[in-house]
């Protein structure tokens, strides 16, 4: 990462893997004034479009967020130049569970544009553009019953029973963990973590 201008980093692993957690020791360590943090999930379709397609019942797959929009984003902040203007990204809000438009800002100072998802390293549809946006790409990697138990805890302190959280991991972030591991061979690192 070293050299001159702006640097995108992108954080990818399965869901519960502890990609956020990473991102945001990573803003503190390089500081707020230098870098931003830019989650893919900004980029879930609200939850009215996923009933309308038919797909709620697998939010978090692929094809529910708004990829195409989600890269051309990271275009955005890879062009932006000092001069220019301010970026704005969506945020993901679990206590809602919807994303909130030009929620987070990206000065034209940013130096380290930290974004984190599940899916920067998928090479279908408008998902394959993402990486090459990026200047590096770390794999978060963690033991997977560690990882689900993490999201088990998560869809509990967000609303669901036990029964309904382990049911919702083993249907869809399972499927999805799969798909994404699949994908870490084109990481330029594997970070074991925990």
């Amino acid at each position: 990462m070293a050299g001159g201008g702006r640097k995108l980093l992108g954080l990818v692993g399965a869901p519960g893997a502890g990609k956020s957690t990473l991102a945001a020791a990573l803003l503190q360590a390089v500081g707020t004034d230098r870098a931003q943090v830019v989650p893919m999930d900004g980029f879930h379709l609200a939850n009215v479009e996923l009933q309308r397609l038919g797909r709620a019942a697998r939010k978090g797959a692929p094809d529910t967020f708004d990829s195409a929009g989600y890269v051309a984003l990271l275009q955005r902040l890879r062009e932006q130049r000092p001069d220019g203007d301010v970026v704005y990204a969506p945020e993901f809000r679990r206590e809602i569970e919807e994303p909130i438009a030009g929620a987070i800002a990206v000065l034209p100072s940013t130096q380290l544009v930290i974004t984190e998802g599940n899916y920067l390293l998928h090479d279908v549809g408008p998902w394959a553009g993402a990486a090459a946006m990026l200047d590096e790409v770390w794999y978060v990697d963690i033991d997977d019953a560690v990882r689900e138990d993490r999201l088990v805890r998560r869809h509990q302190q967000f609303g669901r029973s036990a029964e309904e959280a382990r049911a919702w991991v083993e249907s869809t972030d399972a499927p999805n963990a799969r798909l994404i591991a699949a994908t870490r061979v084109r990481a330029h690192h594997l970070l074991p973590w925990s």
